[in-house]
């Protein structure tokens, strides 16, 4: 809605072939709706502006970060039981600003799981 070119990785099939249905019928058209493990980002799709990660991780994948553009952001819940928000800055090719917002509880995000 606001212009961004959106694109959501989902690993469960039950809820991607529900989802698939569902986001056009409300009016949403990511470019691209994809049934993958989330902990591998979209490299051929990268460099990215911002990564938004709603399912907890125990540790931030080093793809996703590697996948952000200079000045690119990524949000994810990072832990096991409770997560904290954890919002990452790329500052250079190997520099990131790291903010923690405070505790969350996600579901978790699965590697390897499809």
């Amino acid at each position: 809605m606001l212009g961004a070119d959106v694109f959501s990785i989902e690993r469960q099939k039950e809820l991607f072939k529900k989802t698939s249905l569902l986001l056009p019928r409300l009016g949403y058209r990511p470019k691209q709706f994809i049934f993958g493990d989330g902990y591998i980002g979209l490299k051929e799709q990268a460099p990215f502006d911002r990564v938004i990660v709603t399912a907890g991780a125990p540790y931030v994948p080093n793809p996703l970060l590697a996948q952000l553009k200079i000045g690119g952001k990524l949000l994810i819940p990072v832990g096991i039981d409770t997560q904290i928000m954890t919002l990452f800055i790329r500052k250079s090719l190997k520099e990131f600003e790291k903010h923690e917002l405070g505790d969350f509880a996600f579901v978790p995000m699965l590697e390897n799981k499809n």
